[in-house]
C-alpha cells in the first residue's frame, strides 16, 4: 500500500491540537502572571521604528538564506544535504533570532518592563516543546 498509515492524519492532528493548546494555556497564564496584555496575533506589534528596520533585515536575510540554502541542496545528492541550510532548521534559527531581537527591544523600549520576560519565557517554552516532540518521537505517535 502507498501512502501514509490509516491513522497518520489522525494522530497528525492530535498532535497538532495537543502542541497548540499547550503553547496557548502557557501563554494564558504567562500574561495572567506577568500582567502582560494580549497581542494581536499574527501581526509585527514592532516596538519602534528601528525595531521594524531590524525584523525586516532578519526577515530578509532569512528569505535570502532559504533560498540559498535550496539551491545548494537541490544540486546535490539527497543524501548528502547540509542539515543546516535545510528549510526546517533555518525557520528555527530565525524564530529564535527575531524573539531574542523583540525581547532585547521590549528590555529597552517597552512601556510594560515584564513584556520582555514573556516573549523570552515563550521562546523558551516553544523551543522546549519542539525538542520534546522531536525527541519522544511526537510523543511516541510516530
Amino acid at each position: 500500500m502507498y501512502g501514509f498509515e490509516r491513522m497518520f492524519w489522525l494522530e497528525l492532528i492530535l498532535l497538532i491540537t495537543i502542541v497548540v493548546l499547550l503553547l496557548f494555556l502557557f501563554n494564558v497564564v504567562m500574561r495572567k502572571w506577568l500582567k502582560v496584555e494580549k497581542k494581536k496575533i499574527f501581526s509585527y506589534n514592532h516596538i519602534n521604528e528601528k525595531h521594524k528596520k531590524i525584523d525586516w533585515t532578519i526577515r530578509i536575510t532569512f528569505l535570502v538564506c532559504i533560498m540559498l540554502g535550496y539551491f545548494i541542496n537541490v544540486t546535490r545528492e539527497p543524501t548528502e544535504w547540509f542539515w543546516f541550510l535545510e528549510t526546517w532548521f533555518l525557520l528555527i534559527i530565525f524564530i529564535v533570532v527575531s524573539e531574542s531581537v523583540r525581547a532585547v527591544m521590549e528590555w529597552k523600549h517597552a512601556v510594560n518592563r515584564k513584556d520582555y520576560i514573556f516573549t523570552i519565557s515563550q521562546l523558551v517554552f516553544g523551543v522546549i516543546l519542539l525538542l520534546t516532540v522531536i525527541q519522544t518521537n511526537f510523543f511516541g505517535l510516530i
